[in-house]
């Protein structure tokens, strides 16, 4: 089990912060991973400037929403078609569209202003959510089809590695894939390899542990 990250200093977060900005540059959009963080650690995220934070359960997003209804959410997490309903009101972007039932759920609980990002298994990895490239043609063309949304871009988890310049060869294709389908967003990079995306064209960052848990 991992431990939940609690008593965050404000002036430590917005240090770090800072850090991951120089990183990545003015043009990526920093999205703060919130998974290990309690309820109660919100407010000392939006003291530091946290403008967004992401989600990856329904239960946990809800939570958090009706806390702290003034930050704006999104949801990073394995997006079940049965959740849907719970997810879309709450959230301005969804990352992990990658099933035709949740394309279907979509298009009843989902709005005009919904930005959704298709999950693309970039590597192939078996047991792993997120659409076949050579998939992806025929799932965007649905998926625009049945509304919901606005599809705007792409995201990826690359293959786990130690080495974050093991990922670059996986964030390039992503960029190639959404460069082909003429879509504006790369939703790619976590603490571990979020500088290499950004340098391969990342426009969205998530990170968790390198701004919740910055050094002391």
């Amino acid at each position: 089990m991992v431990d939940l990250i609690r008593g965050l200093d404000p002036a430590r977060v917005r240090a770090a912060l800072a850090e991951v900005r120089e990183l990545v540059g003015e043009g990526v959009e920093i999205v703060v991973a919130t998974k290990y963080l309690p309820v109660e650690e919100l407010s000392a995220l939006r003291e530091a400037g946290v403008a967004a934070v992401a989600e990856n359960r329904a239960q946990d997003l809800q939570a958090k929403h009706a806390s702290h209804p003034d930050l704006a959410y999104e949801f990073i997490g394995h997006l079940q078609s049965r959740k849907v309903r719970q997810v879309a009101p709450l959230v301005r972007r969804i990352h992990s569209v990658a099933s035709d039932s949740a394309v279907t759920q979509l298009a009843t609980y989902g709005r005009a202003d919904l930005e959704l990002l298709v999950e693309v298994n970039v590597a192939g990895e078996e047991g792993k959510s997120g659409v076949a490239p050579g998939d992806l043609d025929a799932f965007l063309e649905r998926l625009r089809g049945a509304g919901g949304g606005e599809v705007a871009g792409l995201m990826t988890m690359p293959p786990l590695a130690s080495n974050a310049q093991d990922s670059r060869r996986w964030f390039a294709a992503l960029r190639g894939l959404a460069a082909d389908h003429d879509l504006r967003h790369l939703s790619m990079g976590t603490s571990q390899d979020f500088a290499v995306a950004a340098q391969e064209g990342a426009t969205i960052v998530r990170i968790g542990g390198r701004i919740l848990s910055p050094r002391g």
